[in-house]
C-alpha cells in the first residue's frame, strides 16, 4: 500500500500493522488462530466471519459497543468527526469526546473497524449485525434511513411527499430521495417544518423517537399520523406499519445516537467501611467462615464415608438425597448443593463407576485430610474459583424444562470462572476492610459485558447479562460462605488467592485480570480473563504459588487444634475449638454432635455409647479415653451410662437363622414375647433360650434396639460381630474439567510463531515475482496459484539461488498431496534434495526436488 494512502480492504489494513499489533489482535481474538491462517488475507477473511465477529462484539464494554453501534448507523465510510457527533450530539460532551479515542482504538485493534480517521469502516458482518432492519431494530433505537425506507415506494408517491413537505418536484426518484434527505438533515428547515406540525403529531413522534421506531396504523389513520405520513416524517414499512426515518429521529434527538452514552465504567460504591485501618476484622470473620467451610466438607464426606447416595440414571443427586444431605449438614438445600459441588470440583468425591453406581470419597480425600487446615482451604477455594460448574443453578430448570440436580451434567457455565474472578477483583479494588454495594458490582459487570441480545439482536443466552448477573450474585454469597470474603469485603487470604495487592484508599478499580489454567493434584480448572484477551494465562507454577500464598496468609488466623474437651454433668462435652483429628474421629463415634460453632457441643446418649461398643470399644476403653482427654472430671452420670450400656450390651445375641434371638435369661425372652411392639418381628420360641424371627438379622437388631434393648449381632461361630465403619473409595478419579468459553488464550510462544507464519505466508502469496528468461511463469502463478516450471529450469534456478544466496518462490506438494507456496533461501542442492531456510515455517527444511512444481525469482531479494 503506498505511503499515506488509505487501505482499500481489511487485509491491506492488517498488512500495514506491525508484529506487536498483530500479536495484540490474535491475543484479543484467539479464535482466529484455529488453525493458524496461511496469510493476512486468510486472517482478514476469518476476522470477518459471523461467529468470530459476534464473539468479538460480545466481549466489548458498553461504550466501545456504543461506538460500534453509532458507526453502524453512520454513512460508510464515516469520518471520525461524524462518529463523534453521533455520540456527543449537538451540545457536545467532553467526557464522551475524551473516551472515544480509546473506544475507536479498541475497535481498530480488534479488526472490527479499519481505515484512517477520515474513512472509518465497520467490518461488513458487524454492520449487518448492528444495522437496523424491520425484524431486528438497532440497539440505538434508530430505524432505516430515508433511502432505505423509500426503496420500494412508487416514484409518484415520493413526488407527492416532496410537494407536501414544500419541496419542488424532481425528474427522478434518486434526486427526490436526496432532496428529502437534505431537508431532514437541515436543522433550520426541519425546525420550520415541525413548527407547522399539529401538537398531536409531535406527540406521536415523541413516542417513536428513542425506539422502537416502528408503529402500527389502521387503514384510515388519524389526522396527526396522516399529516406526518404525507410529509415523509413517517414512512410506510408495510401495509399496517410505519417507521420513523433515521434522519428525522436524529434531529429530534439533537444528533445523538444513544439516549445515554456511557463513556466511563460505573464506580464500585462502598457499602460499609469496617473501621479505618482495621481489616483484621474482615480477616477474622473470613477465617471463621473458612474453618466452617472445612468442617462442612469434612462432615459431608464423613457422612458418605461408607458410600454416598446413588447416582440417578440421568446423572446427579435426586431431590430426596439432596434433602437428606442437607439435614445431615444442618443446612438448607442450596447450601448443601454448594458444598457437594465444591467437593466434587476439588476432586474429593466422585461416582464409583460400579453397576450400582454411587457417590463416594476419592483416594485424594484421604491425602487432603493429612494437609494443614489452611492448605486444605486453599485447594477448596481455588477449585471453586476456577470451576465452570455453577451450584446456584441447582433446583432450576434447563432450556427443555428439566430439573437441574446437584452433580448433574448440565451445571457447567463457561462464563462462571471469569465472573467469579472479576467480582472478587472488583471487591479487591476497594480499600481493605470495605465491602461493596452488590448493585454497584452488578452494574459494573453489566457495563463491562453488555447484553448479548444487544449485540446479536436476539434475546440473550447463556452469556447474557442476566446469566452473568445471577452468577455474580451467587459469587458474593458463595465467597462469603467459603471464607474468601468476610463481612462482604475481600479478605487478605482472598487477595493472595487472586494475587491482587491491597488497594489504598481512593485507589482506582482493578483492571481486567489474567486468565488461568492449571492441572494439579487436587483440581483442574480454567479462569478466563475478564477483558477480551488481556493478560497472559497463569502457569501451573503461578497458580500453585497463589494457593501457597493464600494458605500462608490464612494459617495465622486459624486456631490451633486442641486435644481436650470439657465434660459436663448433663452428658455433654464441649470442644473449645477444632479438635485434633484422632480425638475428633473417636468422639464422633462415642457421642452425637448437638450444636456447632466456635465451640462444638457433643451429647452422649445410649445409642452413641452402644455405637462405640459395637465398634469394638470396651467400657474400660471408653473410661480411659474420656479421662485422658477431658480437662474436667468425668461426670458420674456419664460413667453410669457407659457401665450400664456395657453391662447390657451383648446380653441378647442376634444371628442368622432367618434370624434368631438367644439369651440365657429366659425371663427376658418372655418379656420380649409379651411386648406388643415385638409383634411386627413375628417371634416364636424354639427353645427356652432361643427365639426365631421371620425377618433379617439387621431388621431384628434395629427392632429390638428401638424397644430399648441392647442386643449384639453374632457370627456363625457365636462370636460378637464388631460393627466397624468400612470406608468406601472410588477408583482414582480426575476432577471435572471446566467447559471452555471459546478457545484458550494463546501464550507468547504460540503468538510469536503464529505471527511469523502469517507474515511468511503473506510474503509468499503477495511478493512480486519475475518470470524466467526462457519460459514465462504460467498464468496460474501470476494469479496467486502454484508456479510451474520444467525440472531443468527448477534445478537451474535453485542452484543459482544457492550461489547468490538469494530467496526464491516455489510451489510444493507434500506426501499427502497438499499444495502450498513458499519463499525459501536455498543453502545446498544434492541427491535430488534442496536444503533451504523456509521463511514460511521459520526453520531450515529439506525438500525433494520432484515435489517442487515450479520456481520463480523474487523481484526484490529477501535473503
Amino acid at each position: 500500500m503506498p505511503e499515506g494512502s488509505s487501505p482499500r480492504t481489511l487485509a491491506e489494513a492488517l498488512r500495514a500493522r506491525g508484529d506487536q499489533e498483530l500479536t495484540a489482535l490474535l491475543r484479543a481474538r484467539p479464535d482466529l488462530l484455529s488453525p493458524v491462517p496461511g496469510d493476512l488475507t486468510q486472517l482478514a477473511t476469518r476476522a470477518g466471519t459471523r461467529a468470530s465477529v459476534v464473539r468479538a462484539l460480545e466481549r466489548l464494554d458498553r461504550f466501545t459497543l456504543q461506538a460500534a453501534e453509532a458507526l453502524a448507523v453512520a454513512p460508510d465510510p464515516a469520518p471520525y468527526r461524524t462518529l463523534l457527533a453521533l455520540l456527543t450530539g449537538d451540545d457536545g460532551d467532553e467526557t464522551v469526546a475524551a473516551a472515544l479515542p480509546r473506544a475507536v482504538e479498541t475497535l481498530r485493534a480488534q479488526a472490527l473497524i479499519w481505515g484512517g480517521d477520515d474513512r472509518l469502516r465497520l467490518v461488513r458482518t458487524a454492520r449487518e449485525l448492528l444495522t437496523p432492519s424491520p425484524t431486528r431494530p438497532s440497539p440505538t433505537g434508530l430505524g432505516p434511513g430515508v433511502a432505505e425506507a423509500t426503496a420500494g415506494m412508487s416514484p409518484g408517491r415520493v413526488q407527492e411527499i416532496l410537494a407536501a413537505a414544500g419541496l419542488g418536484t424532481t425528474h427522478d426518484p434518486v434526486s427526490a430521495v436526496a432532496a428529502l434527505t437534505a431537508l431532514f438533515t437541515d436543522r433550520r428547515r426541519m425546525g420550520a417544518l415541525l413548527d407547522s406540525a399539529p401538537p398531536e403529531a409531535l406527540t406521536v413522534l415523541d413516542r417513536l423517537v428513542w425506539g422502537p421506531p416502528y408503529g402500527e396504523v389502521t387503514a384510515s389513520p388519524t389526522p396527526p399520523v396522516r399529516w406526518l405520513r404525507d410529509r415523509g416524517l413517517l414512512l410506510p414499512a408495510s401495509a399496517r406499519t410505519v417507521v420513523l426515518p433515521r434522519e428525522v429521529a436524529l434531529y429530534l434527538r439533537a444528533g445523538r445516537a444513544h439516549r445515554v452514552p456511557e463513556p466511563l465504567p460505573p464506580e464500585i460504591t462502598p457499602a460499609a467501611a469496617i473501621g479505618a485501618g482495621r481489616p483484621q476484622l474482615v480477616d477474622s470473620a473470613a477465617a471463621g467462615q473458612a474453618l466452617a467451610a472445612l468442617s462442612a466438607v469434612e462432615e459431608l464426606l464423613r457422612d458418605w464415608h461408607e458410600g454416598g447416595p446413588p447416582v440417578m440414571r440421568s446423572g446427579g443427586l435426586s431431590v430426596r438425597d439432596l434433602k437428606r444431605t442437607a439435614a445431615a449438614l444442618d443446612a438448607d438445600e442450596p447450601t448443601a448443593a454448594f458444598w457437594v459441588e465444591v467437593a466434587y470440583a476439588a476432586g474429593l468425591l466422585a461416582s464409583d463407576g460400579e453397576v450400582d453406581e454411587r457417590y463416594a470419597p476419592t483416594p485424594v480425600y484421604d491425602e487432603w485430610l493429612t494437609l494443614p487446615a489452611a492448605e486444605r482451604w486453599a485447594l477448596l477455594a481455588d477449585a471453586w474459583l476456577t470451576a465452570t460448574r455453577t451450584p446456584g443453578l441447582v433446583g432450576g430448570q434447563d432450556a427443555k424444562g428439566r430439573a437441574l440436580s446437584a452433580l448433574g451434567p448440565d451445571l457447567d457455565r463457561p462464563a462462571a470462572p471469569e465472573v467469579r474472578r472479576r467480582v472478587l477483583e472488583l471487591l479487591g479494588s476497594l480499600p481493605e476492610g470495605t465491602a461493596a454495594d452488590p448493585e454497584s458490582v452488578l452494574g459494573r459487570l453489566r457495563w463491562e459485558r453488555p447484553l448479548r441480545g444487544a449485540v446479536t439482536g436476539g434475546a440473550g443466552g447463556e452469556g447474557s447479562v442476566d446469566s452473568r448477573s445471577r452468577i455474580a450474585a451467587w459469587t458474593l454469597i458463595e465467597a462469603e460462605a467459603l471464607g474468601v470474603t468476610g463481612r462482604g469485603a475481600l479478605s487478605g487470604h482472598g487477595r493472595a488467592l487472586l494475587s491482587v495487592p491491597a488497594a489504598a484508599p481512593g485507589a482506582a478499580t482493578a483492571e481486567s485480570g489474567t486468565g488461568a489454567y492449571v492441572t494439579g493434584a487436587y483440581g483442574t480448572g480454567a479462569a478466563t480473563a475478564p477483558g477480551a484477551g488481556t493478560g497472559a494465562p497463569l502457569t501451573t507454577v503461578e497458580r500453585a504459588a497463589a494457593q501457597i500464598a493464600a494458605a500462608r496468609t490464612l494459617a495465622p488466623l486459624l486456631p490451633e487444634p486442641v486435644d481436650h474437651v470439657l465434660l459436663q454433668a448433663d452428658l455433654t462435652a464441649v470442644a473449645p475449638g477444632p479438635l485434633r483429628r484422632p480425638l475428633a474421629e473417636t468422639l464422633a463415634v462415642v457421642a452425637d454432635v448437638e450444636s456447632k460453632g466456635g465451640a462444638t457441643v457433643y451429647r452422649f446418649t445410649p445409642g452413641s455409647v452402644r455405637r462405640a461398643l459395637d465398634a469394638g470399644r470396651s467400657a474400660s476403653d471408653l473410661h480411659a479415653f474420656l479421662a485422658a482427654h477431658s480437662r474436667t472430671p468425668v461426670p458420674q452420670p456419664l460413667s453410669y451410662l457407659i457401665d450400664d450400656m456395657a453391662r447390657r450390651h451383648g446380653h441378647l445375641r442376634i444371628g442368622a437363622a432367618s434370624a434368631y434371638v438367644r439369651c440365657d435369661d429366659e425371663a427376658l425372652l418372655d418379656e420380649i414375647l409379651a411386648d406388643r411392639r415385638s409383634q411386627g418381628l413375628r417371634l416364636r420360641r424354639l427353645a427356652p433360650t432361643v427365639l426365631a424371627a421371620q425377618t433379617d438379622p439387621s431388621s431384628l437388631l434395629e427392632g429390638l434396639r428401638s424397644m430399648g434393648y441392647a442386643p449384639a449381632a453374632e457370627s456363625a461361630e457365636g462370636d460378637v460381630l464388631i460393627a466397624r465403619a468400612h470406608a468406601r473409595r472410588t477408583p482414582p478419579r480426575t476432577p471435572p474439567l471446566p467447559v471452555a468459553d471459546g478457545p484458550p488464550l494463546p501464550d507468547a510462544v504460540l503468538l510469536g510463531a503464529a505471527v511469523r507464519a502469517i507474515r511468511a505466508g503473506d510474503m509468499a502469496s503477495t511478493v512480486e515475482r519475475k518470470p524466467a528468461a526462457e519460459q514465462p511463469v504460467q498464468p496460474s502463478a501470476q494469479n496467486g496459484g502454484l508456479p510451474r516450471s520444467t525440472s531443468a529450469d527448477t534445478l537451474a534456478t535453485v542452484q543459482a539461488a544457492v550461489m547468490t544466496g538469494s530467496a526464491i518462490w516455489i510451489g510444493y506438494v507434500n506426501a499427502e498431496g497438499a499444495a502450498s507456496q513458499r519463499v525459501i533461501a536455498p543453502v545446498r542442492v544434492e541427491g535430488g534434495f534442496v536444503t533451504a531456510y523456509d521463511h514460511t515455517s521459520d526453520q531450515v527444511r529439506t525438500y525433494p526436488l520432484h515435489r517442487i512444481t515450479g520456481v520463480a525469482e523474487l523481484a526484490d531479494d529477501l535473503a
